[in-house]
């Protein structure tokens, strides 16, 4: 049995087209970063931007690219890269191309507990506390109700739990007053200021994303199903609660870092196989988070950009230019 485990998780090695499409996408993400970096409402010449970088220069400059740009930046590339790791986890552990991070009803949770939080007047931290909080019960309700009972029944328990937080979300907006109203629209449909320290989702995503490489091989198997699973002794059950929880928490730390972002985790790893023309996820983890965090970049900038010096939701953005991407990629495949 050990020798047909290790047979079976024996994959051949990626591609030369693969590596070169990495080496890509690594490409466009540092010039995305840059052009976070120099774009934006205050037109700043690369110089000051520089200069500000390094720790000298004016004030003005270092408040605007050290306060307001590289967090967002950073933020963006953190937020997207967990988001679309976590659709890879859930598309390989449901095999349903419909599975996102937000199926689990890990951001109604969180959504709930953040509203809550905004409604008593709670200071920022607190807000992000009530969110981690919310997220947090959210998985082991899901967990616990669907114990033992199949990918089926937890797909199942995360759609009812996502739903009936939605229908508490409603009522918290239909009671919240006008001057808590805006702030609690806007983490709903994503919002980057509340990244209040982005390097937590940006390291997390590092080693995410390192993890996700080393796990490739078993997401390959649980991937193909579930009797070439238990065929080759993999313990599924373990392996589900184990997916299932790291999905948890990936969602957790991206939803309390930018609120409700959706749209990155459903199309990234769709986009990712179409484009690399594989399902093999030692290719696709590692491509979804560079592209997750270079596509959720680029709608910041817009978000920032567009209606200066107003901004708009990001989540909103990334869904208005993420759709037709997919479409078009979608339709030229076929």
């Amino acid at each position: 049995m050990g020798r047909e485990l290790k047979s079976t998780f024996a994959f051949d090695r990626p591609h030369s087209r693969a590596w070169k499409g990495l080496a890509a996408l690594l490409l466009l993400a540092a010039a995305v970063f840059i052009g976070s970096l120099l774009v934006g409402s205050a037109e700043l010449p690369p110089p000051r931007i520089i200069a500000a970088l390094l720790g000298s220069g004016d004030s003005t400059a270092r408040s605007v690219v050290l306060s307001l740009r590289l967090p967002r930046t950073l933020a963006a590339f953190g937020v997207g890269s967990l988001l679309a790791l976590a659709g890879v986890l859930l598309q390989a552990l449901f095999r349903n191309p419909l599975a996102d991070p937000f199926v689990l009803g890990v951001s109604g949770g969180a959504a709930v507990g953040a509203l809550l939080a905004m409604i008593a007047g709670a200071a920022m931290l607190m807000i992000q506390g009530a969110a981690v909080a919310g997220a947090v019960f959210a998985v082991v309700i899901v967990h616990l109700l669907a114990r033992s009972g199949g990918t089926t029944r937890l797909l199942l328990t995360g759609v009812v739990l996502a739903s009936a937080c939605g229908a508490v979300v409603t009522v918290l907006l239909s009671i919240a007053d006008a001057s808590s109203l805006r702030g609690m629209v806007f983490w709903l449909a994503g919002d980057l200021e509340w990244a209040v320290n982005p390097w937590v989702s940006a390291v997390t995503a590092a080693f995410a994303i390192a993890f996700a490489v080393v796990m490739a091989r078993p997401l390959n198997v649980l991937a193909a199903g579930e009797l070439r699973a238990r065929s080759v002794g993999m313990r599924l059950e373990a392996w589900r609660s184990f997916v299932f929880v790291g999905c948890g928490a990936l969602t957790a730390i991206a939803v309390v870092s930018s609120g409700t972002v959706g749209f990155v985790g459903l199309i990234t790893p769709h986009i990712v196989r179409l484009a690399f023309r594989t399902s093999d996820h030692r290719v696709v983890a590692p491509a979804s988070a560079l592209l997750g965090g270079t596509l959720l970049a680029c709608a910041d900038v817009a978000a920032r950009t567009v209606v200066a010096p107003r901004q708009l939701p990001v989540g909103a953005i990334m869904a208005l230019f993420g759709a037709p991407l997919f479409i078009s990629l979608l339709r030229r495949r076929g």
